[in-house]
């Protein structure tokens, strides 16, 4: 476990593609000041900069092969490392199986909540083609969202049944506007971490 961030809250934010977690997350850091850590965005940082390390990983992404567990953890722990004086982290992207649960609590910690951002799958696929309108992203496309939101369910069905177990999940509907759906996130935020030093 590293030392330098023991004492720091992790809470995982786990959804769906279009589930509207990015949104949330932005309204967490604006309501309790946390730090968010999107995997995507840390991947997309490393590539752009043109470091070794991310050339390599644009040659993995490029071959449409999956980027390796440890090098994307390593990342997400230099940049919690990077920033180790805060008062928690949202961690957005991450983990994506159970492998990756277990890794993520041995090399960095353990997270006291789990945001299930719940949301149909044919909500995600209507909020995705409506994004691909004026995105201009090759994936925004009826048959690679089908495929995506088909391989997110194959993926985090078994994160959220490990961390059930561990009692820390809290299941968000992010189907009614997106005011209602904060406020369920802060009820669970509220709720979990009272007298923690997250929610203060």
């Amino acid at each position: 476990m590293a030392e330098e961030i023991k004492n720091v809250k992790i809470i995982f934010v786990v959804g769906g593609p279009g589930s509207g977690k990015g949104t949330q997350c932005k309204k967490i850091v604006e309501k309790y000041g946390y730090t968010h850590l999107s995997s995507g965005d840390l991947l997309r940082a490393e590539v752009s900069c043109g470091s070794e390390r991310g050339q390599q990983l644009q040659a993995i992404m490029e071959k449409g092969e999956l980027l390796p567990s440890d090098t994307v953890l390593d990342m997400i722990k230099e940049a919690m490392i990077a920033k180790a004086d805060v008062k928690c982290f949202l961690v957005d992207g991450y983990p994506r199986d159970v492998k990756q649960c277990e890794e993520f609590e041995k090399r960095i910690g353990k997270p006291c909540l789990l945001l299930y951002i719940d949301t149909k799958p044919e909500t995600m696929l209507q909020r995705l083609l409506k994004r691909g309108e004026t995105s201009g992203r090759a994936d925004d496309n009826e048959a690679t969202i089908k495929k995506r939101v088909d391989l997110y369910y194959k993926a985090t069905e078994p994160v959220i049944t490990f961390y059930e177990s561990h009692g820390i999940v809290r299941k968000i509907d992010s189907e009614p506007p997106v005011e209602e759906v904060f406020s369920q996130v802060a009820e669970a935020i509220d709720g979990l971490c009272q007298g923690c030093k997250c929610s203060t």
